[in-house]
């Protein structure tokens, strides 16, 4: 307590204990503000995915994954499925290719420029990807509206994250058991594939599926390469349009009839369901992956 010149009591608080004070203030304004931010997207997702769900789900029928015209959209979920694995297939040797190099090279030359272009491509727009589809494949070269030009294009989209993933992933290995490997007279290939990638195949796992997803979610890019088609595929790699859920989704829900909105629910219920699939099998994959490595 101190006494001012008009004889009045004052309380003065000690350095410590205004700290303490004012810390717990900041505490407190920041966890109220984590809590009404966590209340918000928690609000946004639930309704977003409880609009998509229970519509969706009242749209599905037999009938729309069995019949491809009057109703149906099987020509658009084997044309989703065959598009996001060829992306992935075509995405999964130049990506793994360069997690390793910049994991097990990082002192190369073309490393900081390897890990710029990762970063410039995670930021391009999908829509600009495609358009160059358009211009390179579909225009330039003659390809026509086609599954390699898709594939192709989601394949550029998916390679930065199997990239960044695989050199997380491969980073995490210990030193130890690269070591004991070359006290054993292997090689720097035998170390990568024999130990290096063994370890770090479940989190290489992890992002290939993340890839997926996003690859399953596309729609800008398949709009200027894949184009649509109203029939199942053909077996045709070019020259030959091939239809895809989201596609469906954004043209049939402009349509002015209740049956279009219809399957365009249904289809929006189709994807949401696989990436949440997906999502759920790579939190499984990651979650084994810890609990062994805890074991061990």
């Amino acid at each position: 307590m101190a006494v001012n010149g008009s004889g009045i009591r004052i309380a003065i608080l000690h350095p410590s204990l205004l700290r303490r004070l004012q810390r717990g203030i900041f505490n407190s304004l920041g966890w109220a503000a984590c809590a009404i931010a966590f209340l918000l997207l928690g609000g946004a997702m639930v309704s977003i995915l409880s609009l998509v769900f229970l519509r969706g789900f009242h749209a599905l029928n037999l009938e729309v994954l069995t019949h491809v015209t009057d109703g149906g959209l099987l020509n658009a979920i084997e044309g989703t499925v065959v598009l996001a694995f060829g992306g992935i297939l075509l995405a999964l040797p130049p990506g793994l290719a360069a997690g390793i190099y910049l994991a097990e090279f990082s002192n190369g030359i073309f490393a900081p420029v390897l890990r710029f272009l990762c970063d410039v491509l995670v930021g391009v727009p999908s829509i600009v990807i495609g358009y160059f589809g358009y211009v390179t494949m579909v225009d330039r070269l003659g390809w026509d509206f086609s599954v390699t030009a898709a594939a192709i294009a989601l394949a550029v989209i998916s390679v930065p994250y199997i990239c960044r993933t695989s050199e997380v992933a491969i980073r995490q290995v210990p030193n130890t058991l690269r070591e004991a490997a070359y006290a054993l007279g292997a090689d720097t290939g035998k170390v990568i594939v024999r130990v290096c990638l063994p370890m770090a195949a479940p989190a290489i796992l992890t992002g290939v599926l993340l890839a997926l997803a996003i690859s399953v979610g596309e729609t800008a890019p398949l709009l200027y390469t894949a184009g649509w088609s109203n029939y199942m595929w053909n077996g045709h790699f070019t020259h030959e349009p091939i239809g895809y859920l989201t596609y469906a989704i954004w043209a049939f829900i402009t349509e002015p009839f209740e049956g279009a909105h219809a399957l365009a629910y249904a289809a929006a219920f189709l994807v949401t369901f696989f990436v949440l699939l997906i999502g759920v099998i790579s939190r499984i994959v990651l979650y084994r992956t810890s609990t062994h490595g805890e074991r061990a």
